[in-house]
């Protein structure tokens, strides 16, 4: 049943739909011309678009037209929900409200979406951002820099079809700049294709870059807890909208300072989705994001001598002669089979003929061992 209709706003007459995209009020929070298009059908319905600024226990907040300018509206966000928990509704959504009602109709296609795997045996999938065009990953200088991890959220963020950042927050920290030269290197080893700009809220450096890099679009900022996301947002946004909590001096973790996904507007243009700090970040159907986050090794793949080379020991290996002459750090290539590794396992997990094939491959290779043992001469269970 329809929810009751928004409290506390004044129904107003919704844009009407010829009104160029440029021109629409939404347009500050990326309305273009496609999801316009999009869009029509819902029109002739005489719903109004909105995009999804904050969902919260079955709640959402959008920003919806009203006269030349936006207003903000609540609904109920169980309205629209199917039984796939990605296909839920999530911050960064374009919806068709109806603002006589009180609900939403329906959700516009996504463009991009950042999903992660739960921490659920049932292998589902958490969607924490939709319609993204830079995934920023706040990564720490204040700790050891983690390679391993900054490759995890690279290949979420290239699956999600957004452009991945990379940026080391609290530079400051690090005074020596041979040492930051250093620690900027490492990482750009890890991210193949992607900028990776140190920044500090503390003396500014980087923040007027970075500022012009996310200019008009959408953009998710991640990382884990005492990433210094909040202060990073509040810098960004031009006012301290998010709440700063000092990180352990002992590990450089920091408590959820952010609880929701929030979409607000940033000063100069676009709009900024801040979210809670991640602890876990499971790969999710990411098979082409780890192609993309280790592209080097799929270069090189291709020059093997065998077309389905593990890599490991085959003669011809180009992959492995690569890690001999220094030009592969080997660091990448483990850290390379553990996320194919985990992916393929979550897949086993929601895909009962690929789990078949798994099973049947292991019991080749149970049947071979035990076929080696015999010739040796061992006795076998």
């Amino acid at each position: 049943m329809p929810g009751p209709p928004f409290e506390g706003f004044p129904l107003t007459l919704s844009v009407p739909s010829s009104l160029p995209a440029s021109s629409h009020p939404l347009a500050a929070y990326g309305w273009d011309e496609d999801f316009a298009k999009s869009f029509a059908p819902h029109a002739r319905q005489g719903l109004t678009p909105g995009r999804i600024t904050r969902v919260d226990r079955g709640r959402c907040d959008l920003a919806v037209p009203d006269g030349p300018g936006v207003r903000t509206v609540s609904a109920d966000a169980a309205l629209v929900a199917t039984g796939d928990p990605v296909n839920v509704m999530c911050t960064g959504d374009w919806a068709a409200v109806d603002l006589a009602e009180g609900y939403v109709h329906a959700l516009l296609p996504r463009r991009t979406a950042f999903v992660r795997s739960t921490s659920s045996k049932r292998s589902e999938g958490q969607i924490l951002a939709a319609n993204v065009d830079h995934a920023v990953i706040a990564v720490s200088l204040a700790v050891e820099l983690d390679l391993g991890r900054v490759e995890r959220f690279l290949a979420l963020a290239w699956e999600s079809g957004a452009q991945p950042l990379v940026v080391l927050t609290k530079a400051d920290l690090v005074p020596d700049p041979v040492t930051l030269a250093h620690l900027v290197a490492d990482t750009e080893t890890a991210a193949p294709g992607v900028q990776v700009l140190p920044v500090s809220a503390a003396t500014g450096e980087g923040l007027d870059v970075l500022s012009a890099v996310l200019a008009g679009g959408t953009s998710v900022l991640l990382g884990q807890s005492g990433a210094g996301k909040s202060t990073l947002a509040n810098e960004l946004l031009g006012e301290e909208v998010q709440t700063v909590q000092a990180a352990r001096d002992v590990d450089g973790k920091g408590r959820h300072t952010t609880t929701t996904r929030n979409l607000m507007l940033m000063p100069w243009g676009g709009v900024l989705i801040d979210t809670p700090g991640l602890r876990g970040v499971g790969l999710w159907d990411a098979e082409s994001g780890v192609a993309q986050t280790f592209a080097e090794i799929d270069r090189l793949a291709a020059d093997c001598r065998f077309h389905d080379c593990a890599h490991t020991s085959e003669p011809g290996c180009a992959v492995l002669a690569a890690i001999a002459d220094g030009s592969l750090p080997e660091r990448r290539l483990d850290s390379y089979r553990k996320l194919l590794r985990e992916n393929q396992r979550l897949a086993a997990r929601s895909d009962a003929r690929l789990r078949a094939e798994m099973r049947r491959d292991w019991k080749q290779r149970q049947a071979l061992g035990r076929h080696m043992l015999e010739r040796k001469g061992r006795p076998t269970r």
